[in-house]
């Protein structure tokens, strides 16, 4: 029997993941692999390489070139007040159950610029929370995590950003968090002096505290499923007794070995109170 024969760019793309994966400790081999695919090809083209065993030779031995393919293949789509009511629910649902804390840990995991952290930040002001808070702030991109430290974005975003605030449940003026300069909105630094901002890899890394709040929304879409379990383990792991978990709206803790271990906080919203 003829079995059929594998294509040669999935077997380059394993071997790169791979050498990705013993050489600087980057793993992307449970990445969905179909998107994962069209993103290592579109970089291919945009550096002019003819094909991916020239890109595998390119990044191990060229360090620059792969902070630019981390930047690339990684995805970093995101806003302020990303789908609003998931901040109305987190505002009326969620912040009652925190304010029995004497002191908050929130971690978002895969916060890419950070425009969800300062999201988050605004709210706990608003809720008169933030000053109990410390949140953790990670993603594995280096260089994503210092735009979300300088709290810098583009000035032509924040007309859209303010009516999602608006859509929110935002009760200020939106442009009295930041002042703009130039084509900039520069964010108050009051609005991080209780984050932290540091690398950690969800693919390899381990859990480093307890959390009341984990929010890591539309990142494990990108995850194969063993990726995708690994992770909600380490969600699992990472999380206090009646913790909150946040996902995104395409994703969800049905089929995973841990959907009876929580108990789903609204509909729809994809924020979930883990059980005792």
């Amino acid at each position: 029997m003829n079995l059929p024969k594998p294509d040669l760019e999935d077997i380059e793309i394993q071997l790169l993941l791979q050498g990705l994966y013993q050489y600087y400790g980057y793993d992307f081999r449970n990445y969905a692999q179909a998107s994962l695919k069209r993103r290592i090809l579109s970089f291919i083209h945009s550096q002019g390489l003819k094909n991916i065993s020239a890109l595998q030779e390119k990044l191990l031995h060229d360090r620059t070139s792969l902070e630019q393919f981390l930047t690339n293949i990684t995805v970093n789509v995101t806003s302020m007040f990303r789908d609003p009511s998931f901040y109305l629910c987190f505002r009326s649902k969620v912040i009652p159950l925190l304010k029995t804390y004497p002191f908050i840990r929130i971690w978002h995991a895969g916060c890419s610029t950070g425009e969800e952290v300062y999201s988050m930040a605004i709210l706990l002001q608003e809720e008169n929370l933030y000053h109990r808070c410390r949140i953790y702030a990670t993603d594995t991109n280096e260089k994503v995590l210092q735009t979300a430290k300088s709290g810098i974005f583009p000035l032509k975003l924040m007309q859209e950003y303010t009516q999602l605030y608006l859509k929110a449940g935002g009760k200020q003026s939106f442009s009295e968090y930041y002042t703009a300069a130039y084509d900039h909105a520069i964010f108050r630094t009051t609005l991080k002096e209780n984050v932290i901002f540091a690398q950690h890899n969800l693919a390899t890394d381990s859990s480093f505290n307890e959390f009341n709040v984990i929010i890591c929304r539309n990142v494990l879409i990108y995850f194969n499923q063993i990726l995708q379990k690994q992770v909600h383990t380490l969600f699992h792991n990472s999380l206090c007794n009646f913790g909150i978990l946040g996902l995104g709206k395409q994703e969800s803790l049905r089929f995973t070995p841990y959907e009876q271990y929580y108990e789903e906080i609204a509909k729809g919203e994809k924020l979930y109170r883990r059980l005792n």
